[in-house]
């Protein structure tokens, strides 16, 4: 973090106001927000080997600082940025570069990504509204000029770890899904026949041209929309794209529309298909619609047993839950897929056709729980009278001091009330300070509670100190208290312990 931070210093000329790490997805790459100190743009300073886009005339008080494993995974990414900007195609462009490749700075593309801004029609289980299906649409059709216009000029021995989708990569899916998840459930089958059928399956793949870009992570989550707030007709822009090789462009559409979690339904799935194949027409020839369909589901059949290699791996070896919980739905599409004829392999068929009679029967196979549930325990306390002690052993946790903020202790008024009062409540939310403090503990609370479920861990503490531990840490403890419980459905143990207040909001 410290080189991240002398990085961007050479970049800036002084050092960031603030730092803020964000969360992480599935990957060992680590991201920060880095805040000017000035309310405008910042100063460029001079630095060797930065690279500073011809077309940027203004550099946002915040930029994105990345700090990874990989040199040559940096590398890849570093290259294809600055390939697709002079493209003018819409990708986050690198600002600064270590000279060990392993940070660098890139634009700040904001907070609300493609999958945050659909969430109302994925919890509703596809029932996705006309704004949320237009940006879909959107990203959609901005998808091949990316593939193919991308494509133009793009020298693809940077790109890692492999420089074209081919047979090698295919088999590493395939046994991916194979020792992973499907050696996992303990079905039988016939190794040698299971092995033919999967060099058919990949002779079928790669008899696809491949002369575009394969993003291959192509997912919501990707895809970030940065001017959300201020139109109606967003640009979406591609993050993530370090892993993208030459390869057929049918495998990032397949990645997109069948992605498990999103449960897009077929008609959607059909309109979106429409709008790819209008939008692709103006780069590249397509085969005739009923052959597209075809071949686009050999890809949607390869790309369904890649991710559920992928949450074989992540839930049942390294037990993160969202990857046990991403299964069900992948299953799903697998069901439909053989419903549809998408797997002419006979026992690749067979296998498969087992493994969904399995998980009818066996849902809970890959089910994971920690072995006791989090709980989390919420004080507020006056700094007077010491900070509370932790009863687990654990070392306190967290202590947030509220006394930055506006106190109604002073005023007459509210001196014999506390932060469950309504005045008082009034108080703080009208004023502002509390609202803000707490934006920032909600994000940190929420990342660590998160890598404690993921983790197993079962004790967690957050405490609130202010002047009398009356007003503003008792409205903090709450607020905190109610917010993760109702987020996370975890027990929370609320003690307000100058008023002598104890309360437990039960799991879900």
């Amino acid at each position: 973090m410290e080189k991240l931070v002398e990085l961007y210093k050479e970049w800036c000329g002084s050092e960031p106001a603030s730092t803020e790490r964000l969360a992480g997805a599935g990957s060992n790459r680590a991201y920060y927000r880095l805040v000017s100190k000035e309310s405008g743009s910042p100063e460029v300073g001079t630095l060797n080997n930065s690279y500073i886009p011809k077309l940027l005339r203004h550099i946002s008080p915040t930029v994105i600082g990345c700090v990874g494993t990989s040199r040559e995974e940096n590398e890849a990414f570093i290259y294809l940025s600055r390939h697709f900007a002079s493209k003018q195609l819409p990708v986050p462009e690198v600002l600064a570069v270590s000279s060990d490749h392993l940070r660098y700075l890139q634009t700040d593309l904001g907070g609300t990504s493609l999958f945050d801004a659909i969430r109302t029609g994925r919890e509703a289980g596809g029932q996705y509204n006309e704004q949320e299906r237009e940006l879909l649409r959107r990203t959609i059709r901005e998808l091949p000029r990316l593939q193919f216009v991308g494509h133009e000029g793009l020298d693809y021995s940077h790109c890692y770890p492999q420089p074209q989708f081919d047979e090698e990569g295919i088999f590493f899916d395939l046994n991916y899904f194979k020792y992973c998840f499907l050696k996992a459930t303990g079905l039988d089958f016939h190794e040698v026949r299971l092995e033919a059928d999967f060099r058919a399956l990949a002779h079928d793949l790669l008899a696809e041209p491949s002369e575009s870009f394969l993003f291959r992570d192509f997912q919501a989550r990707n895809v970030m929309l940065p001017n959300l707030q201020t139109t109606n007709a967003p640009t979406p822009y591609f993050i993530d794209f370090q892993g993208g090789r030459r390869g057929p462009f049918y495998y990032d559409l397949a990645s997109f529309l069948w992605q498990a979690s999103a449960r897009y339904p077929d008609s959607l799935r059909r309109e979106l298909i429409d709008e790819y194949y209008a939008a692709a027409q103006q780069y590249t020839t397509l085969p005739p619609r009923d052959l597209f369909d075809r071949r686009l589901r050999l890809f949607v059949l390869f790309r369904t047993l890649q991710v559920l290699g992928a949450y074989g791996f992540r839930g049942y070896f390294e037990r993160k839950q969202h990857f046990i919980d991403s299964i069900p739905p992948a299953l799903d599409n697998l069901r439909n897929l053989l419903a549809d004829g998408a797997c002419p392999y006979p026992h690749l068929h067979e296998v498969l056709s087992a493994l969904i009679s399995h998980f009818s029967f066996h849902i809970s196979h890959f089910s994971y729980r920690p072995k006791a549930a989090l709980v989390v325990r919420i004080f507020s306390f006056s700094y007077k009278k010491g900070i509370p002690e932790d009863e687990s052993g654990n070392g306190g946790g967290y202590v947030f001091d509220c006394r930055s903020t506006h106190n109604p202790g002073r005023y007459e008024q509210y001196k014999t009330m506390t932060g469950l009062d309504e005045p008082v409540i009034r108080f703080l939310e009208d004023d502002g300070e509390i609202l803000t403090f707490l934006e920032s503990v909600y994000r940190l609370a929420d990342f660590h509670v998160e890598r404690y479920l993921e983790r197993g861990f079962t004790s967690l503490m957050f405490s609130f100190g202010c002047t009398g531990g009356q007003h503003r840490s008792v409205y903090s403890a709450q607020h905190l208290a109610e917010h993760l419980n109702k987020k996370y459905g975890i027990e929370v143990r609320l003690c307000h312990r100058e008023q002598g207040i104890t309360q437990t909001l039960p799991p879900a």
